[in-house]
């Protein structure tokens, strides 16, 4: 694998779309094209990045769930991961295990030449299926985590200072209710 560079097996048209593109439209190309993702560019730029995780996010967290009025660029990560084409299929790997990203960008001369994934990965080399496989439970850990962390920070249940029911904050040791929290 040492030996196996990106262009050997990325994806050498991967699709686009325009960054000032709404989130109805992103969806659409991207059941179009039967993808999850897709590179916002301009002139063969990079400019952002949308996946299909993103947009359920925005379903998630903006009024009403209206894709519309939702710009690409609005969601998109601030900061992109991108691969070299000259790079190894084991550097690829490794960055797509640091950054926790299943998918680079392959960047020449600030062009976009293709998109390099775990799968184009594992169809080139299926013997790499157990690295790929140790990247993303890696992920799913983290997001266990993040939940987890974001689960103990608020908790349903009855206030052990006022004896109320409802939402809880952890305070000194404590687990109390919004009013207790500000009275304190």
């Amino acid at each position: 694998m040492e030996n196996v560079i990106v262009t050997d097996v990325m994806t050498r048209d991967p699709v686009t779309i325009s960054p000032d593109a709404n989130l109805l439209e992103c969806a659409k190309k991207m059941v179009k094209k039967k993808v999850s993702s897709l590179l916002l560019a301009e002139k063969k730029k990079l400019i952002g990045f949308i996946s299909q995780g993103d947009i359920l996010w925005a379903l998630t967290k903006k009024s009403a769930g209206n894709l519309k009025n939702v710009k690409a660029i609005e969601i998109s990560p601030k900061k992109i991961a991108t691969i070299k084409p000259e790079s190894t299929l084991t550097s690829a790997i490794e960055k797509m295990k640091k950054t926790k990203f299943e998918r680079l960008p392959v960047i020449k001369d600030n062009k976009i030449i293709g998109i390099i994934t775990a799968k184009d990965i594992l169809n080139f080399n299926p013997e790499v299926y157990p690295e790929i496989e140790e990247f993303s439970k890696i992920r799913q850990e983290s997001e266990k985590l993040k939940r987890i962390k974001e689960a103990e920070k608020r908790r349903e249940g009855i206030c052990e200072e006022c004896g109320n029911h409802g939402i809880l904050f952890k305070h000194h040791g404590i687990l109390v209710c919004e009013v207790c929290m500000n009275s304190i």
